[in-house]
């Protein structure tokens, strides 16, 4: 109430003031760090039946239970693994806590290796959570001033609706498109000060000659030249546009284009990265806004596709699971009363989102089972019960409606019929033999995996799915998934209304080349982040977008597709 009263006092001051003060005029930045500070080198020591884990300073005990490990530091992370065959390593994942910023904890596959007799060491490396708010202050006519917030972490600033500032004395106002105050502050200090998405953020000006990762490339204008991407020691071969058969020139002309954009509005098209890789070779690799190849990104519902991949390598690998297993009788819960339409319900019916469960992620109409609903309530931290004990609203493989509770579900019951964790599975069966680094997956609050979105993939790695089924199932000659998975998993099966195209969590899209018409299979996610291929022409894209719920993470297919890439394709 206090602070809604001084916001109040503080608009009619800056109401009286007339003419706004053009010192305001620039750009600011500001960022609030909230960790997670454990990080470094996690050493397990065992001597006897006494087991000890450090990382820096900082000491945590050890549950070994033959061979399951445990380490937990309170309120810094814990690790969960198991011994390798042998004992010569250990294998498993870091869970690093909560995050301010999702809400969600993440998990990262760690290996520890040997470091000396009954010694095992691995280097933990967590998502930093972190938020980031840039005021944008332009003058206007009669001495007002224009104003916006951009945030690159969740698109924050789309919601807020900055739109003007105004200042009295110390005092200063953001104010939306009606005038009306959305957050009041002080310019005590040299810094502006504002009280946004609960929490203090200190603004600092950016001094107009001064680096920043406001700009795509750093600066309001950059030059470019074209660089064959490196070579990294994760399986990609690199190559030069000319010797895959496109032009340098066109790829030139895009970067440029994008490197020097107007990004001076709330909704303009804010390209991460872009890299693209034909016949197999990477030729192009760019990223902007302070993106780069060691920074993994959130590629939000993209991360669903990795639930199809992930069951075409354990059918590959032999394990007793294929779209055909039955939901609830692999979960246990084929009781003699269960619902005839929940006995009927396959991964098949998961994998195209025609589940039958009360769910509509896209529907403005109430479902208990959206992900909204799920995700964000706090009465139940049993989010799988939640959503097996759903109520079914039609029958399974009837029509497929977006439902990010699909792929959630998914995840756990093929964990549930090979008898491994998601997390395992994921790494053992993908990750590891195709070369990827470090990336993070989503857990709920019991510690499962939501696979309903916000996986962190270095942009190389999130790459491999589309390239992987380009290949026809194989990373540089291993195969992962077989060549009938691709062909069956990839095309459209189905059709989610006033979405596109469907196949097992990969989209589709029709394109035009030289006047016949190509279609691309696509993970997708909020904001921008696709990871594509088109067969026709063995092409693959990938993006990183900073989008979030909004238009312009379209853009990234609609147009930088097919209006630079595809006429960048001149030879075979």
């Amino acid at each position: 109430m206090q602070r809604a009263i001084a916001s109040i006092l503080i608009f009619a001051a800056v109401a009286r003031a007339g003419a706004q003060d053009t010192s305001l005029v620039g750009l600011w930045e500001a960022k609030r760090r909230y960790g997670p500070d454990l990080r470094g080198e996690l050493v397990v020591r065992g001597e006897g039946s006494t087991w000890r884990a450090t990382i820096a300073s900082r000491a945590a005990n050890v549950s070994v239970m033959r061979d399951s490990v445990y380490v937990d530091f309170p309120e810094g992370g814990t690790y969960v693994g198991h011994f390798a065959r042998n004992r010569t390593t250990i294998r498993g994942n870091w869970f690093q806590p909560q995050m301010m910023t999702t809400g969600m904890r993440a998990a990262m596959p760690l290996i520890l290796s040997p470091c000396g007799s009954g010694c095992f060491s691995a280097y933990v490396e967590p998502l930093e959570d972190a938020f980031t708010f840039y005021l944008k202050v332009t003058p206007l006519t009669a001495g007002k001033l224009a104003a916006f917030l951009r945030n690159p972490e969740r698109n924050q600033g789309r919601f807020l609706g900055v739109n003007n500032i105004v200042r009295s004395g110390d005092a200063v106002v953001l104010r939306n498109a009606r005038d009306s105050a959305i957050a009041s502050g002080d310019t005590a200090g040299g810094m502006m000060r504002f009280f946004l998405r609960g929490a203090t953020f200190d603004f600092l000006r950016v001094p107009a000659d001064s680096f920043s990762w406001f700009y795509p490339r750093g600066r309001p204008s950059a030059e470019y030249t074209y660089a064959r991407p490196p070579i990294r020691n994760d399986g990609w071969r690199v190559a030069t546009p000319e010797e895959v058969g496109m032009s340098r020139e066109k790829l030139t002309e895009m970067v440029r284009t994008l490197a020097n954009a107007s990004r001076d509005s709330t909704n303009a098209y804010r390209l991460h990265g872009v890299l693209i890789a034909r016949h197999g070779k990477l030729i192009l690799e760019e990223y902007f806004l302070g993106e780069s190849a060691d920074r993994p990104h959130d590629t939000r519902s993209a991360s669903k596709t990795l639930v199809t991949v992930v069951l075409g390598a354990a059918m590959q690998a032999g394990m007793n699971v294929s779209p055909d297993t039955r939901v609830y009788a692999t979960m246990g819960l084929d009781t003699p009363g269960l619902d005839p339409l929940k006995r009927a319900m396959t991964l098949r019916n998961l994998l195209q989102m025609s589940s039958g469960l009360d769910c509509d992620d896209s529907s403005q109409e109430y479902h208990p089972g959206s992900e909204s609903n799920i995700t964000d309530q706090d009465t139940s931290a049993n989010w799988l019960g939640m959503v097996m004990g759903l109520k079914m609203i039609r029958t399974p493989g009837a029509k497929s409606v977006y439902c990010s509770i699909d792929p959630f579900l998914a995840g756990n019951v093929i964990a549930q019929a090979t008898g491994r964790s998601f997390f395992d599975l994921a790494w053992d069966l993908v990750g590891e033999p195709m070369q990827m680094g470090r990336y993070y997956l989503m857990v709920d609050p019991m510690g499962r995996p939501y696979m309903g979105g916000g996986a962190r993939f270095l942009a190389r790695d999130f790459m491999k799915m589309a390239q992987l089924y380009a290949n026809g199932g194989t990373w540089n000659g291993r195969r992962i998934v077989s060549e009938a998975w691709v062909r069956e998993s990839g095309p459209p099966k189905t059709v989610i209304e006033g979405a596109g195209k469907y196949g097992y969590l990969w989209w589709s899209t029709d394109y035009t080349y030289r006047g016949q018409p190509v279609q691309a299979h696509h993970a997708s996610g909020n904001g921008g982040q696709y990871s594509l291929y088109l067969p026709e022409l063995d092409l693959v894209v990938a993006t990183y977008g900073g989008n979030y719920a909004d238009r312009g993470g379209f853009v990234s297919t609609r147009e930088l597709i097919p209006q630079w890439i595809l006429p960048a394709i001149v030879g075979k």
